[in-house]
């Protein structure tokens, strides 16, 4: 049986740069080593884009989520862009996160932990390498960190001045989303104020305005009961953090900074870290680089993860079982997940790790439809989110969580939904770089069955 090496966290010895020592995948190949030395010593020489203390309340939330006393939603872009980046876009995304935690924690009764997938999502693992078109073959685009998606030698060449580009744009949108979710835009009596125009004129979006002012009502009700609502920060600003998949290492390590409180070190490019689904290799740098951080992490699971590499992963990626660290993000699809999930849950349940089980019902539900474009049915996302919960019923465990892709604008990348995307209407607003996102429609549909779910 062939042996892995643990993390060098588990030694005591761990650094930043202990990755380097391990096979790293999904790595750019960089063609100028002083310009990416360049950039990167410019982004250590940056203040951090978020802080250890946010990142250890964070921890405490996903606490409460893995006894089921709170409920994780992660969402925001495939791939966050460079040339779609406007503050507009933002409060908007924003917006929809905002109504589906309300959606979510009216109907489930317990607080929605809301983590956007954004001020750091630039990056994509690929399937190849390269990419061929009418016998061209170029780099794959691998996000805007890295090249372009234009389809052009020079575009597709590594560029490291990007990563310092990523680095600012991540700080704008931080600095944003603080700005709206600390000074009055999240105010919860301001619930009404968030329903975009497009979404009031829809099924989904009546429905939340029924909702919406039910919610009124109560507050109302609160006030003449003598509660003073202005008193009360928790109605009037809202926790928000930020999370992406911890793809690039090189970009990672530069940000990683040690607390001064605790001495630990913490990646301070987001508050959430993730390993995907092809970097979670044990012996891999991913695992190597985030069993040293003290930020919460999260895991993507496939359909063909044993149970013993998942008991693996909970063991060099959370050894001492502290709850609130791990996160495993399962993404199986709608015709696996019943078989695929239970024997994960009962090693990790045999070996007593404290983990939140949440689910990324998008990814794993993925096709290439007719016309070229790549798409997901919204039926198929709700299957497998059905199956999740089944499961997780069945094992008596707490369903923590659920991670989509989505944006706030009225795109028809995927398919059904109360609004009905239909085939045709798929190159009428295709806009995505990389992956099929649900839009404000589809976003509240989801929001209304996983309530649903929870309620039961």
């Amino acid at each position: 049986m062939t042996t892995v090496p643990l993390p060098t966290s588990a030694a005591g010895d761990w650094t930043p740069d202990s990755w380097r020592s391990r096979p790293a995948v999904q790595q750019p190949e960089w063609p100028d080593a002083a310009a990416l030395a360049d950039s990167l010593g410019e982004i250590r020489a940056m203040p951090p884009l978020v802080f250890a203390g946010e990142a250890r309340s964070l921890r405490e939330q996903l606490e409460a989520a893995g006894e089921g006393r709170a409920f994780l939603l992660v969402a925001g872009d495939c791939a966050e862009s460079f040339e779609a980046f406007s503050a507009d876009a933002i409060r908007d995304k924003l917006k929809v996160i905002l109504q589906m935690s309300v959606v979510l924690t009216y109907g489930s009764g317990v607080p929605t932990i809301k983590v956007g997938r954004m001020a750091g999502q630039f990056s994509k693992p690929r399937s190849s390498p390269v990419e061929v078109r009418d016998g061209v073959e170029l780099p794959s685009f691998r996000g805007d960190t890295v090249n372009d998606f234009a389809f052009e030698a020079a575009a597709r060449r590594p560029d490291p001045r990007r990563l310092v580009r990523a680095y600012h744009q991540s700080a704008a949108t931080l600095n944003l989303v603080r700005a709206f979710t600390k000074g009055g835009f999240a105010d919860l009596t301001r619930v009404h104020a968030w329903n975009q125009e497009f979404v009031a004129a829809t099924p989904e979006g009546q429905r939340y305005e029924t909702l919406a002012g039910e919610i009124e009502r109560a507050l109302r009700f609160m006030e003449a009961c003598g509660i003073d609502l202005h008193a009360e920060l928790q109605m009037h600003q809202v926790d928000f953090w930020v999370a992406h998949e911890a793809l690039l290492l090189e970009y990672e390590e530069a940000l990683t900074r040690r607390d001064s409180l605790s001495g630990d070190w913490y990646d301070c490019s987001a508050h959430m870290l993730w390993i995907g689904e092809r970097t979670r290799q044990l012996d891999g740098a991913h695992v190597e680089f985030l069993a040293g951080v003290h930020n919460p992490v999260g895991v993507k699971l496939g359909a063909e993860v044993g149970p013993d590499d998942v008991v693996g992963l909970c063991q060099a990626l959370n050894p001492t079982r502290e709850p609130g660290r791990l996160v495993l993000f399962t993404r199986m699809g709608a015709d696996r997940v019943g078989e695929a999930l239970p024997p994960l849950i009962r090693a990790v349940q045999a070996a007593n790790h404290p983990v939140v089980w949440a689910c990324d019902p998008m990814h794993a539900n993925t096709f290439s439809h007719a016309s070229g474009y790549k798409t997901r049915r919204f039926d198929d996302i709700m299957r497998e989110l059905h199956g999740f919960f089944a499961v997780c019923e069945a094992a008596d465990v707490r369903p923590g969580g659920v991670h989509v892709e989505l944006t706030g604008e009225n795109v028809t990348e995927c398919l059904g939904g109360s609004d009905s995307v239909l085939d045709h209407h798929l190159e009428e607003r295709y806009e995505t770089m990389c992956d099929p996102r649900l839009n404000a429609f589809q976003s509240l549909d989801l929001a209304f069955e996983v309530a649903a779910l929870l309620q039961r």
